[in-house]
């Protein structure tokens, strides 16, 4: 569209009182020739914003750049239809926090101007995508256990149709072979409610279930999902828009078990998922001839919490042996029940049901290691009570639980390992060319996804398939897909049902926002999508391989094929593509080139250098407003880009800045590794291993590679960051001036 630029400047919030407001606006007017350059005291308030809203009427600005407050504030505020709006973080990152009425902090300003200005003059007016064909707004929910039942219900609540799948011949999972649970308000054990709901289920005419199936393919993208369901020989194709994945969980093998725990070495040691099987009906009796139980022992952390088995906690291992002590007390008042536990961990109401075993009988006994000895058929088991700092030897037990932990299913199926080796050598070099690693995915055959990066959702920590293990509870690194129950997390069935109804509300959202061409999230909203320039593709893979979202595919010749609906809008690929193909109408590689060349970098002899500040727009970028926010100060030599992820920054902007002269380039991004923060999930990491490229790069043409530094940045160490500035300006103030200054 024709263009037509109108800056607004805020005076409020003490901006005008550390910026001469009239002097930056001749950078808008004289040096950039706009014709619309109007200031306000409060551009927030009604006034201040019916002086946009009149001149985009009256004078046809399309093109709105508001110097004000970070745009992560205000953000419905200054939102104006059929307008490229564009924000200047005057307030938190320059008024906020650098010294007012100085000149070093006015040169700020006028460059944060300069480059949203820069930047505005190649944006475009996002065009939503929407895929061809309607939009499915069924819900296929995979497996049919508690998590899986209860999915279908509240999305048939919700007006939804749903097609469930499971791949036993009946519903209800391991669930079924529970008698009584112990769930809220955990005054007492109940009734199993997995039974209630198979009936919920079976009656409902929105929900079309598949009994001894399995989902042999799945196509297709968020609103536009093709599925193959395979039956008893015969097969079904559904359209459908979002997926919630409730495979469930699998008890830990217990024959990886330490040998000092004693399983296979009586048939009186059994673990706490065999204790619900064989104990479902009847009486509880000796496992190995059938006699009553006076003597039983529950063991805790059976694996879990053990660097070497399971290291994670597993939620209802606790309540569950609490559950099962009171089942044999109810049975014989008179037996002797111990649990021997690390800590017993009952949180909120679920202590009651701790007090209630605590006025039964059970004795409880704290010990790190205890150890089951077996003797003649015997069965003791030895421990160190913590508590009276004396050994205890538990003798003559007719049973000995086990509490093994729960696995996801996605954990189980043929290694990755193995199957790349499969694979071929040719395709593994290729990869360990591009310095990105494999999906760690197990090969469970849960969806069976026709997508490039592999057939299931990638396991992450631990093997489950989280997204983002803080901010994005339910979502994997599929699209669209979301998981619920013992396969996102370990949990107990209050937690399961909350987390059915999260799932599916999660799986909603999705497909509406599908609907209206918008962003999942982060970037929830977001309506432009990646654009190829497919005449310059060198088929080099890089964008397929290092999409952390599985939102590209590839043709028989490796040429990308995209799949937006999929599309995190992260701009990984864009970073990636060495060509520099792919681009969004408001985020370009050449946009962000031309606000580095619109920095003012001065002369040598003025001894004002320059740092370009490349920050990830999800922890460091709000860490920087933080710092504002606390009134704390930095070098005023910054200048800061937000990127919307450090892996999407293209090496040609590095290259940029050093040849306009700018000193320093510093990369703020998350945190990767195991205990990743990085909301695209391997977007911080790529950065880093391309920045290990230009670190070579600039030692061969004799630039120090001090000039361009990568550090990570969680937004609760915003008071680290100024301190971070601070010590890299210093280190190139003895590195001494860019040699291509001036040039």
């Amino acid at each position: 569209m024709e263009k037509k630029i109108a800056v607004y400047v805020c005076a409020g919030c003490g901006i005008g009182d550390a910026i001469d407001i009239e002097q930056l606006s001749k950078i808008a007017t004289e040096e950039n020739k706009v014709p619309i350059c109007k200031t306000h005291q409060n551009l927030c308030s009604q006034e201040g914003l019916k002086q946009i809203q009149d001149d985009i009427a009256n004078e046809a600005a399309n093109t709105i750049v508001i110097a004000a407050c970070s745009h992560r504030v205000m953000y419905d505020v200054f939102k104006f239809e059929n307008c490229i709006v564009e924000r200047v973080n005057l307030r938190e990152q320059v008024a906020w926090s650098q010294k007012p009425g100085e000149e070093d902090t006015q040169m700020m300003a006028e460059d944060y101007l300069r480059m949203s200005l820069a930047k505005v003059g190649t944006m475009e007016l996002p065009e939503p995508f929407q895929p061809e064909g309607e939009i499915s707004r069924d819900i296929l929910v995979v497996g049919g256990g508690l998590a899986g039942l209860a999915s279908a219900v509240e999305a048939s609540k919700a007006g939804r149709s749903v097609i469930l799948v499971e791949k036993e011949n009946e519903l209800g999972g391991f669930q079924k072979n529970v008698k009584k649970i112990a769930s809220l308000p955990y005054k007492d054990i109940r009734d199993n409610i997995i039974g209630d709901l198979i009936e919920a289920v079976s009656s409902d005419n929105r929900i079309k279930v598949y009994t001894g199936a399995s989902v042999e393919k799945t196509e297709g993208g968020p609103g536009v999902f093709d599925v193959l369901i395979k039956q008893n020989g015969s097969s079904a194709q559904h359209k459908v828009g979002a997926i919630v994945l409730a495979t469930g969980w699998e008890p830990y093998d217990p024959e990886k078990l330490d040998k000092k725990l004693g399983f296979g070495a009586s048939p009186n040691v059994i673990t706490n998922a065999m204790f619900e099987e064989k104990y479902q009906e009847g009486s509880i009796t000796r496992p190995s001839d059938g006699k009553n139980v006076a003597n039983v022992a529950f063991l805790q952390c059976a694996g879990s919490r053990d660097p070497n088995h399971l290291p994670y906690c597993s939620t209802v291992c606790c309540i569950t042996a609490l559950k099962q002590a009171l089942h044999v007390k109810e049975q014989n008042a008179d037996a002797s029940v111990f649990v021997v536990y690390k800590e017993m961990r009952t949180p909120g109401q679920s202590e009651d049901l701790y007090r209630k075993a605590q006025e039964a009988g059970i004795t409880f006994i704290r010990c790190q290691s205890p150890e089951v000895i077996v003797s003649d058929g015997q069965v003791s088991v030895e421990a160190e009570d913590e508590l009276l700092g004396e050994k205890v030897l538990l003798e003559d037990l007719d049973m000995v639980v086990l509490a093994t932990g729960m696995v996801p299913v996605s954990a189980f199926g043929p290694d990755v390992a193995q199957e790349e080796k499969e694979q071929g050598e040719g395709e593994k070099k290729e990869e360990e060319e591009l310095e990105v690693p494999l999906d760690l995915i197990r090969r469970s055959n849960m969806l069976n996804l026709d997508y490039r990066q592999g057939p299931e959702v990638p396991a992450l920590r631990y093997d489950f398939p989280d997204s983002h293990f803080i901010c994005f509870p339910y979502e994997t690194r599929r699209t669209g897909i979301y998981a619920a129950g013992g396969i996102r997390r370990p949990m107990g069935i209050d937690s399961t049902m909350k987390d059915a109804a999260g799932a599916v509300m999660k799986a909603i959202q999705c497909i509406e926002l599908t609907a209206r061409g918008a962003a999942v999230h982060p970037r929830a909203g977001d309506m432009s999508f990646p654009e190829f320039a497919m005449q310059r593709c060198t088929q080099c893979k890089r964008c397929t391989v290092e999409c952390p979202f599985g939102a590209i595919n590839e043709d028989e010749k490796a040429n990308p094929l995209p799949n937006p609906t999929r599309c995190r809008r992260c701009g990984v690929c864009m970073g990636a593509c060495p060509e520099r193909i792919i681009s969004f109408k408001d985020y370009s590689v050449a946009m962000i080139g031309n606000m580095i060349k619109a920095i003012e970098v001065p002369e040598e002899d003025e001894e004002k250098p320059r740092i370009l500040v490349l920050a990830c727009e999800n922890d460091a970028f709000p860490a920087l407003d933080m710092v504002g926010l606390n009134r704390m100060t930095y070098n005023p030599w910054v200048r800061v880009i937000p990127l919307r992820c450090l892996g999407s920054m293209n090496l040609v902007w590095i290259a940029d800045a050093l040849s306009k002269g700018i000193d320093g380039v510093l990369l703020l991004g998350c945190q990767h590794g195991d205990d990743y923060q990085c909301h695209f999930i391997k977007g911080s990491e790529l950065a880093s291993i391309r920045l290990s490229k230009v670190s070579e790069t600039l030692d061969r043409l004799a630039l120090e590679s001090d000039r361009v530094r990568f550090e990570t940045i969680s937004i609760i160490d915003y008071d680290k960051l100024p301190g971070l500035l601070d010590e890299f300006a210093e280190k190139l103030d003895e590195v001494g001036p860019n040699p291509f200054k001036g040039w």
